[in-house]
């Protein structure tokens, strides 16, 4: 006896399909890959332009933007603490507020 059942009992997955909340999540990352692109890309590329773009060629970009920004982040957290050490290192005068030091009257001409 051969056994037939419905679509529904056999779910998205008799296509190849994942569920529903799976593919939900999917589109989401891909949608927020495009605009991290377009976002931090600076004009140089529009939506269409990146969402039309090949899944291999999109990903590619997204690395190289990806590891270009991780970089720049480094050498201003370099710069920071250079300049943090230097500062701290130099002598630096204050700036005090009150009367000042000498007790002599102010002579105004």
């Amino acid at each position: 006896m051969i056994r037939i059942e419905s679509v529904s009992q056999l779910g998205l997955r008799f296509f190849g399909l994942t569920s529903i909340d799976q593919a939900a999540k999917a589109k989401l990352a891909i949608y927020k890959q495009i605009h991290q692109i377009c976002f931090f890309g600076k004009g140089g590329y529009s939506w269409p332009v990146v969402y039309d773009m090949p899944v291999y060629l999109r990903r590619f970009v997204f690395e190289e933007m990806k590891q270009f920004y991780e970089e720049e982040k480094a050498a201003n957290e370099k710069a920071m603490k250079k300049t943090s050490r230097a500062g701290s290192t130099s002598e630096t005068q204050s700036f005090q507020m009150g009367a000042p030091k000498s007790k002599a009257p102010i002579k105004y001409q």
